[in-house]
């Protein structure tokens, strides 16, 4: 009796398990219609972020943490909105940071610095001081920051947030297709995990 009870409960477990598991259209993730192109032959995820914005800062060190152990199909790219002029300078501040290299370095410390060290990262010599503080070079950062190079990937990101109908951070997009948004940071992990097997299985029929 007792190893059916046993046997009945790890059903159970299971039953319920693959079910909290299974992502649902419409409900923990949406379709993108129309899909938007991809730039690389392997599963592509795109995040949609803003260092001001709360729920990134929460999402951050779990994604942060994912890249490290992700699948060797997919690549993942940040992608810094603008939804209003007064935002653009920490996108330029993201860009600049990983032409340099330092982003990796960085991406904690800004998102520390706003939300709790309440820095006030508005323009370019506020930001210019803050990564001087962290060992960024200010004169190769302040170039780089007014780069044509950079305005150009700012541009190129205002063209993205139009093109995926970007309304709010964090957002996650899958092969330019499946798109996660609005739930808590390790639900949105878990549904990324399952998107991400849902565009592979598209890309092995492909083959």
């Amino acid at each position: 009796m007792r190893n059916l009870i046993k046997t009945l409960i790890v059903i159970t477990a299971l039953l319920f398990g693959n079910a909290a598991c299974s992502a649902e259209v419409g409900k923990d993730y949406k379709l993108l219609n129309p899909a938007q192109p991809t730039s690389t032959k392997k599963i592509e995820v795109l995040e949609f972020f803003f260092y001001e914005c709360s729920h990134c800062y929460h999402l951050h060190p779990l994604l942060a943490a994912w890249e490290k152990t992700m699948p060797k199909d997919v690549e993942i790219t940040y992608v810094p909105t603008i939804f209003r002029d007064s935002t653009t300078p920490l996108a330029l501040t993201y860009y600049a940071l990983e032409s340099m290299g330092k982003i990796k370095q960085l991406d904690d410390a800004i998102y520390q610095g706003i939300h709790v060290q309440n820095a006030e990262l508005y323009d370019l010599d506020s930001i210019a001081s803050f990564v001087a503080k962290q060992g960024v070079d200010r004169a190769k950062f302040t170039a780089a920051y007014n780069s044509f190079a950079m305005q150009s990937k700012v541009v190129r990101a205002k063209q993205m947030i139009r093109s995926y109908g970007i309304s709010g951070t964090p957002t996650l997009v899958v092969d330019g297709k499946y798109v996660i948004t609005g739930l808590l940071p390790a639900d949105a992990i878990r549904v990324l995990d399952e998107v991400i097997a849902l565009a592979r299985k598209e890309h092995s029929k492909k083959k």
